[in-house]
C-alpha cells in the first residue's frame, strides 16, 4: 500500500491477524522493507505485522537534501496514525534500531516494547560518515556497495547476501544521502526508556560492534541482550532462523502479561506516573498499604494500562474526565502531572473539563480546572 504522510508517499506493508498486537519493522540504511521477511512471517501468524521503507528506500519518495532523525521518527509515528494504532511493538535494525529507541524514548505512550538490533546511541559523527557520503554522490551507490556488504554479513556468497546487494544498489543515492545526513548528526542525548526491551546484535558486526549494543543494555533498565553467533550487521537473512528465535522470545516475554503483570505493571507505572514519584511511594510502602499496592500494580497498571487497544496517551485522557467526573481530586492532581509522560497537553486538558462540565455538571468541571492550572504551574516551575 502506498500512504501520503506529510510531504511523501509511503510504502508499507500490513500482514497478520487484525486483532493481532501490532509490531512496526523499521530497515537498515540501504536496504528495504523485504530484510526483515522471514521474522515478518513468522511474527504475522499470531500478529499485526506493519512495515515501512524509510524515505528513498524502496518504493518510498526520496525528499531532496538531508533528512533528520526527528523527521524519521515522526514518520514512523505518522505511519501508525495512518493505520489507526494507538501504540505497537517497534523494532529496528542499525537506523531503523535507533529509530525504534528514540521513538520509545520520545513518545513512550506510543510504544508498547522495543527490539533494537544491531544499532548504536551514536554513530561515530562526520569522520565516520561524510567520506562514504562523498563516494556515494560522486559514484552513486555501487561506488560503497562492496564495503557496505562487508560490514553486513560474514559470507559474501550466500543467496541472501546477494540479494541484500541488490537492495544496496537498487536504493536511491538521495534517500541513502538523506538518511546517512540523520546518522551523521546525531547529537549526544540522554535515554529515558521503560518499556520492555531486548538489544539484538550479531557478534561480528564491524558497524555497531557488541559494546555498542551493551551501552544500549546498561542505559535501559532491566533490558535483555541478545547475541547472535556468526553474524554481521544484518543478522536477519545470513541468521534467519536466530534472528527469529531472538524476535519471537522477545514479542513472547513483552505479551506475556499474566504471568509478569505485577513487573510489567511496575514498568508502565513508571513511564506514566515517573520515577521519582514512584519512587517516593514504593518507599512509604507498609505492612498495611502494600497489598493493596499489589493489587493496583497488577490489576490495573499491570493489565488494563498495558493492553494495547489503547495508547497510554487515550488512557490518560479517559482517566482525567473520569477522575474529574468523580471528584477524585488527589488522584486528577497526580494524573494532570503525570502528562508530562503521557504526552497530553494543556489544551487537551481543557477539552476533557469541557466535556466534563457538559456532562458531569460545570461545578465539577471548575473544580477540576482549578487543580488543573494549579498543578500545570507546578509542572512549570
Amino acid at each position: 500500500m502506498f500512504i501520503q504522510l506529510d510531504d511523501i508517499a509511503v510504502h508499507a506493508e500490513v500482514s497478520g491477524p487484525a486483532s493481532g498486537a501490532p509490531v512496526l519493522l523499521l530497515h537498515s540504511l540501504g536496504t528495504n522493507l523485504h530484510m526483515w521477511d522471514p521474522q515478518a512471517e513468522a511474527l504475522a501468524r499470531r500478529h499485526r505485522v506493519i512495515r515501512m521503507d524509510m524515505r528513498g528506500h524502496g518504493l518510498t519518495e526520496a525528499t531532496p537534501g538531508p533528512t533528520t532523525m526527528d523527521r524519521l521518527v515522526k514518520d514512523a509515528l505518522a505511519l501508525l496514525h495512518a493505520l489507526d494504532i494507538g501504540a505497537a511493538h517497534v523494532g529496528g535494525v542499525s537506523i531503523g534500531g535507533h529509530i525504534a529507541l528514540r521513538m520509545a524514548a520520545e513518545a513512550p505512550e506510543r510504544v508498547l516494547s522495543v527490539m533494537a538490533c544491531d544499532t548504536a546511541l551514536d554513530f561515530g559523527g562526520p569522520a565516520n560518515w561524510q567520506g562514504r557520503m562523498d563516494a556515494v554522490a560522486a559514484g552513486g551507490m555501487a561506488a560503497v556497495a562492496e564495503a557496505t556488504l562487508g560490514r553486513w554479513v560474514v559470507d559474501r556468497s550466500l543467496a541472501s547476501s546477494r540479494g541484500l546487494r541488490r537492495m544496496l544498489l537498487a536504493t536511491d543515492p538521495a534517500g541513502w544521502l538523506g538518511c546517512a545526513a540523520a546518522l551523521r548528526d546525531l547529537a549526544p542525548r540522554e535515554w529515558r526508556i521503560h518499556c520492555p526491551t531486548t538489544v539484538i546484535v550479531g557478534d561480528r558486526d564491524e558497524s555497531t560492534p557488541l559494546a555498542a549494543a551493551q551501552a544500549i543494555h546498561a542505559a535501559i533498565p532491566g533490558s535483555r541482550l541478545v547475541v547472535i553467533a556468526e553474524a554481521g550487521h544484518i543478522p536477519n537473512l545470513e541468521r534467519e532462523e536466530a534472528m527469529t528465535r531472538a524476535v519471537l522470545a522477545h514479542m513472547k516475554l513483552a505479551t506475556a502479561l499474566p504471568e509478569a503483570a505485577a513487573e510489567a505493571g511496575m514498568a508502565v507505572r513508571r513511564r506514566v506516573l515517573g520515577d521519582a514519584h514512584v519512587d517516593r511511594s514504593e518507599a512509604g510502602l507498609t505492612a498495611l498499604d502494600l497489598p493493596f499496592r499489589d493489587f493496583i500494580l497488577e490489576g490495573v497498571w499491570g493489565r488494563v494500562w498495558t493492553r494495547p487497544g489503547l495508547s497510554h496517551r487515550d488512557r490518560s485522557l479517559l482517566c482525567l474526565g473520569m477522575l474529574a467526573a468523580l471528584g477524585h481530586h488527589d488522584e486528577f492532581r497526580l494524573h494532570v502531572r503525570a502528562t508530562r509522560n503521557t504526552g497530553v497537553t494543556p489544551e487537551e486538558i481543557g477539552e476533557v473539563l469541557l466535556q466534563v462540565a457538559a456532562y458531569a455538571g460545570v461545578p465539577t468541571a471548575n473544580t477540576a480546572l482549578k487543580l488543573a492550572k494549579d498543578a500545570l504551574k507546578e509542572m512549570e516551575g
